[in-house]
């Protein structure tokens, strides 16, 4: 690996191989913040909690020579939870800031693709179908609520793109049909809603708002192969989203294939999204508010990818810790999270108005 200028206005980068990568220093700094917030995070959030666990035995207990109640609770209750929750953060954080990007929209996440809503679909008709556990009965032999949820966000995703297509698909009819498409699979969730039982529905109730109290290493597993595929795919096609954030005239004019580059964010966007909402349900706000931070945090005019990522697991992991604390009981991670993201949507909106109007 060697660091050499990228560009004939010397723009710094770093070449591995065939691939290169620019950064600006300030990007690169903020991103080394974020990963050393994020790891003291972890540690606080492992060693928080009913019972506090201090850091020499986390650290004992992860080289094997914990005893059984620190294995109990760090490797068993706490460790799961924790990386499911850096996992689902980093996720939300980077189909936001892809989507961001290719529709040049600050408001834009993956809920306006739909995927949320097909997920919140999928997964309540899973729960009614199961009766109200964790596997869909014999129907689907075998596929839990998080396999039939995503398959629901990509199944919705699909027929959001399917149907935006007339000999390509723009952004902004992507976005349109997008709110259509949710808007039917919300109400065809309530319905769902309406017509069960007691138990169902607060089963399903508690899967829709996003938590993380029921995650194992069986959901750890399963999301970390997808963001360990997934998240080196869209870091490099960065060079290629910068293109087109400038325009699709721009990018066809430099040779890009601007549908071809659209399907592919799209479908990282989505597969991103459909992991994190099978692991622990469609937690809120996090792919709004985190590529926003990362934005205003490195000074860049679109959304830096990993800086986002990390953005997102630190606040997924704040506020969880902040939610199992500090409440008397175990509040899910997307009530704290929708809390934080939906003042900051009022602030960006109203910011963007009086942009619009000076």
């Amino acid at each position: 690996m060697t660091v050499a200028p990228t560009a004939a206005h010397a723009r710094r980068g770093v070449l591995v191989g065939p691939l290169g990568f620019a950064w600006r220093p300030r990007t690169l700094l903020m991103t080394f913040a974020a990963l050393l917030l994020a790891c003291a995070l972890v540690v606080t959030a492992i060693a928080v909690g009913g019972a506090e666990v201090g850091v020499a035995d986390i650290l004992r207990t992860l080289a094997g020579r914990g005893d059984s109640l620190d294995r109990l609770i760090v490797l068993d209750l706490r460790m799961p939870r924790v990386l499911t929750g850096v996992l689902v953060g980093l996720a939300l954080g980077v189909a936001g800031a892809l989507m961001q990007t290719v529709t040049r929209n600050a408001l834009a996440t993956p809920d306006v693709i739909g995927v949320s809503s097909g997920a919140s679909f999928g997964a309540v008709a899973a729960i009614l179908v199961g009766g109200g556990g964790e596997s869909v009965g014999g129907a689907l032999p075998g596929a839990g609520v998080p396999a039939v949820a995503a398959f629901g966000a990509i199944l919705a995703a699909a027929l959001v793109y399917g149907l935006g297509w007339r000999g390509g698909v723009q952004s902004y009819r992507l976005v349109l049909v997008g709110i259509g498409v949710g808007a039917v699979l919300e109400a065809g969730t309530s319905y769902l809603l309406v017509q069960a039982r007691i138990t169902q529905a607060a089963a399903a109730s508690e899967w829709l708002v996003g938590s993380l109290s029921g995650s194992s290493w069986d959901a750890v597993w399963p999301l970390l192969t997808a963001v360990a595929v997934l998240v080196p795919l869209a870091l490099a096609g960065s060079a290629a989203l910068a293109v087109s954030h400038l325009g699709d005239e721009v990018a066809r004019g430099v040779g890009l294939p601007v549908q071809l580059h659209r399907l592919v964010v799209v479908a990282l966007t989505v597969l991103l999204t459909a992991a994190s909402v099978a692991a622990a349900g469609p937690v809120g706000f996090v792919a709004f508010v985190a590529p926003q931070i990362a934005v205003r945090a490195a000074g860049a005019t679109r959304p830096p990818l990993l800086l986002s990522g990390l953005t997102g697991g630190c606040l997924v992991l704040l506020a969880d810790t902040f939610a199992r604390t500090v409440f008397p009981w175990d509040v899910p991670v997307g009530i704290v999270t929708t809390a934080i993201g939906a003042p900051c949507l009022i602030w960006l909106l109203l910011r963007n108005r009086k942009e619009t109007t000076r």
